[in-house]
């Protein structure tokens, strides 16, 4: 009797109450693989297919973690014929999931170790900020190129980017200009794309940097975003 009166109170704390909608979203983040999914729904919308091609799961353990997003709200679907397509919530989902990607690298030790042997290790120069950036767009003093697939090109891109997904720079490369800084871009601060198509560029004789993030945090700051091809 007294543990149920116990348990009843708690129930009736609002604070308790608040607290356990709250853990709702750590539930939903506790997988490596959702934060996987919600990255790449911060970079456009994707079918459940596209989804399980670009992270290397199953159709159905795809499914099964969307189910978990959703049911946190921070993801959102619709239907077109056969094929379901998920896109995160808002920009408010995005911005959730690039604060704890800068929480976990100032807190764990772990993270920064990584990012310095995996992405910090290749840059021959530090990494633009989003600032430099804009000066340089402005004097047209450099060209930005796009690295990630092009449906999230498609989707988002910094006005005036060219769309040469990673796969594609090789062959594209006789029409890069030598005689100005390119900047590449992909899906953000972790993501490899970008350093490994600056191992290709500086490789054939560009300069080229990095920007210091990517789209999601582009948007973020309230920069223009453009879409379409």
């Amino acid at each position: 009797m007294e543990y149920s009166r116990r348990v009843n109170a708690v129930r009736a704390d609002p604070r308790s109450r608040l607290h356990e909608q709250f853990a709702r979203i750590g539930k939903a983040v506790a997988s490596p693989r959702r934060i996987e999914l919600l990255e790449l729904l911060c970079q456009g919308e994707r079918s459940v297919d596209a989804l399980a091609q670009a992270t290397g799961m199953g159709i159905t353990n795809v499914s099964q973690h969307l189910q978990a997003l959703r049911a946190a709200r921070l993801v959102e679907a619709r239907r077109a014929g056969t094929r379901i397509y998920y896109r995160a919530a808002d920009e408010q989902v995005c911005r959730f999931a690039s604060e704890l990607a800068t929480v976990a690298r100032a807190r764990l030790v772990e993270v920064e170790q990584i990012a310095r042997e995996h992405l910090e290790g290749r840059d021959a120069l530090e990494p633009v900020t989003r600032q430099e950036l804009l000066a340089r767009l402005a004097r047209r003093y450099v060209l930005v190129i796009d690295v990630r697939p092009a449906e999230e090109y498609r989707s988002g891109h910094i006005p005036g980017a060219l769309s040469i997904p990673l796969d594609e720079l090789a062959r594209r490369l006789r029409s890069l200009p030598k005689t100005k800084l390119i900047v590449a871009y992909c899906r953000g601060p972790y993501c490899v794309l970008a350093p490994q198509a600056l191992a290709l560029l500086h490789a054939r004789g560009f300069r080229a940097r990095r920007l210091e993030d990517g789209l999601p945090e582009w948007r973020a700051a309230g920069l223009p975003v453009a879409s379409g091809s």
